[in-house]
């Protein structure tokens, strides 16, 4: 029979510990409760255009019995490490009640400095008393990545406009997603249901993009084993005296639908929840010169600063992720006979979206150079002219 632990009183409880303390392992099937950070990328589209979304962290957290710490209006939990600067981070809330008295949901360090990223309800579905909640924030800000002490730790908190004394939270960050969130949130969807055997929850298909990320959250107000949705990975899940919490995701190859499904076990009349987000990554449309060829002063020497160009997706923002080749050549030869030839290093792969070309040369006199970058799948762009003289 299922084991468990009850959680009391501890508004911010780290991923780590709960690994440990919140229940067993009989739970179907005997997969880890959390998957190592940077642990699953899904392939690029197109040739590389689309950046990987990867798993980057996850925290959960139940606490039933309360009353809350924070006068029983706040909840709250914390990241054990902080995610990268720029992720989605997702954060799902349970509670007993049956309507959303959520006022705002915001993040602060632990410390108590606030950090003030937007966080925006995606479903809420209520049933038999209980409440589940899921909210989303895209291309988080204003921490720091690499925590110097716990108060520097990330932390995601929901405030009630009444007490809230059974709840609870799961939060996860995702590198990779599109910057912003009308690009970023693509289909959602929230559903409830109840039975008293065999039971599949399910929020329904869910249509996807090649290499979008699917969300998937379910809880029942039951202790009994369930199995997983069939080619998700986990993200972490618990159980206490009342509830049992799971989390998971998927990340997707080639376009169509995906549909997260639990098979709950139930021995009685019991209620199950399921929120489902469907997350798209970031997808580089075209390159831009961030530091344009200089004029230089004799034919064979090279250009100065080193070229540089970043990958940029249709909003223009840099596309860290992005790591396709990219070539630089002549595109206006700027000499008398139109045979000059560039010479160094002409393809280079890009860190943190920009590559660097640090060691090219044109080997004749000529005015009005230009040089054009290009990219598999991408729109290539011309420079800006330049020249090359003699003192």
């Amino acid at each position: 029979m299922k084991t468990h632990t009850t959680l009391n009183s501890l508004l911010y409880l780290s991923a780590l510990t709960l690994l440990g303390t919140a229940c067993s392992d009989s739970f179907n099937p005997a997969t880890p409760h959390a998957v190592a950070r940077n642990g699953v990328a899904a392939s690029q589209a197109a040739s590389g255009v689309a950046t990987p979304i990867v798993f980057d962290q996850q925290a959960v957290l139940l606490n039933i019995g309360g009353p809350w710490p924070a006068g029983g209006t706040h909840v709250g939990l914390q990241f054990s490490q902080n995610p990268h600067l720029g992720d989605a981070i997702i954060a799902t809330f349970v509670w007993r009640g049956s309507t959303n008295t959520i006022t705002t949901v915001t993040d602060h360090l632990h410390g108590g400095t606030p950090v003030g990223n937007t966080y925006t309800l995606m479903d809420y579905v209520t049933a038999d008393g209980w409440s589940m909640a899921t909210y989303v924030a895209t291309d988080v800000r204003n921490f720091p990545e690499t925590a110097g002490s716990p108060d520097q730790l990330l932390a995601v908190h929901a405030i009630f406009s009444d007490d809230i004394t059974e709840g609870g939270e799961m939060i996860s960050a995702y590198s990779g997603v599109s910057p912003g969130f009308a690009q970023a949130v693509s289909a959602h969807h929230g559903a409830s249901g109840n039975g008293s055997t065999t039971t599949i929850a399910s929020p329904g298909a869910l249509p996807v993009d090649a290499g979008s990320l699917t969300y998937g959250v379910t809880m029942a107000d039951a202790i009994v084993n369930y199995s997983r949705p069939a080619d998700f990975s986990s993200l972490n899940w618990i159980t206490d005296q009342t509830l049992t919490l799971d989390g998971e995701y998927a990340l997707a190859s080639a376009p169509g639908t995906v549909e997260p499904q639990w098979t709950w076990s139930f021995q009685q009349l019991s209620t199950w929840f399921v929120n489902a987000v469907e997350l798209k990554p970031q997808t580089a449309t075209h390159l831009v010169f961030v530091v344009q060829p200089s004029n230089t002063l004799l034919p064979g020497s090279t250009i100065a600063p080193a070229v540089q160009v970043v990958a940029l997706d249709d909003q223009g923002n840099t596309v860290t992720g992005f790591t396709g080749p990219m070539t630089i050549a002549i595109d206006h030869d700027g000499s008398l006979l139109k045979n000059a030839q560039l010479s160094g290093t002409k393809t280079a792969t890009p860190a943190n979206g920009v590559a660097t070309f640090s060691n090219l040369s044109i080997d004749q006199v000529g005015m009005g150079y230009t040089l054009q970058a290009t990219a598999t799948n991408l729109n290539g762009v011309t420079s800006n002219p330049f020249n090359v003289t003699v003192p």
